[in-house]
């Protein structure tokens, strides 16, 4: 039990700017990455909070992005503005890696990020409910992640290949079973059902896309998947519901 524990911190401190005290091993991060979705029910629920202090639909949207934002520590907006640059790179597969990984930005991340912000603030103006669409959104989002991390193949040795090496084979299964109290949301089925569709979508085509155009996956991939994947939440939702 000590050991759940324990990996949940380092999980935390890994993806959040959240003051957890002296800084965990990685290790105990990789052994259990199947926790990841706990994080999303943590920002999520923030986000939610945040939503429902201001009186506007408008405020309460640009809340959501902004806590979200800030407490991940705009990681995995950099690796949407890499994924961009990488994607909009002409040339070689070395080149679009190249793209991918460099420090700079360029025209593509930078339009990647604004649209990316755009349509997800759009969206969250669009749905029902925005407190039950944001944490749904960032739980599935966070699922996204672990299916990376299992089944991504890597571009090279990093961060990505280290902790792609702890993968087993259930781990996206007991990370599935974390996300099932988001069906206690008050969302309808046709809500849920678009939910899932919309992470089959996000998560294939990102993935489909990355091995053709880079030959795998790397951190920034992974990273922007949980952007990319929280928009076609909220977007499924602002549609069906």
């Amino acid at each position: 039990m000590k050991g759940f524990f324990r990996s949940l911190a380092a999980i935390f401190q890994f993806f959040t700017i959240m003051p957890l005290g002296r800084n965990i091993e990685f290790d105990e991060y990789t052994r259990r990455f199947y926790l990841i979705p706990l994080v999303g029910y943590f920002v999520g629920c923030l986000c939610a909070f945040a939503s429902m202090l201001f009186p506007t639909p408008e405020l309460s949207a640009a809340a959501c992005v902004a806590v979200f934002m800030v407490i991940y520590g705009f990681n995995h907006f950099d690796g949407l503005l890499d994924l961009g640059d990488g994607l909009m790179a002409h040339g070689s597969r070395e080149k679009r890696i190249k793209a991918l990984t460099d420090q700079n930005i360029g025209a593509g991340g930078v339009a990647a990020g604004i649209l990316v912000i755009l349509l997800t603030y759009s969206g969250l103006l669009s749905v029902s409910y925005i407190p039950a669409a944001i944490i749904a959104a960032e739980v599935t989002a966070k699922y996204s992640q672990v299916l990376f991390l299992t089944f991504g193949k890597p571009i090279r040795e990093g961060i990505f290949s280290y902790t792609h090496s702890y993968a087993k084979k259930w781990f996206p299964f007991a990370s599935l079973v974390i996300c099932l109290p988001i069906l206690l949301l008050p969302i309808t089925p046709a809500g849920f059902a678009a939910i899932a569709v919309a992470l089959i979508i996000s998560f294939s085509g990102l993935f489909i896309l990355s091995n053709r155009l880079f030959g795998g996956i790397n951190g920034d991939v992974t990273g922007a998947s949980n952007e990319i994947t929280r928009l076609f939440v909220i977007i499924a939702l602002a549609v069906v519901c």
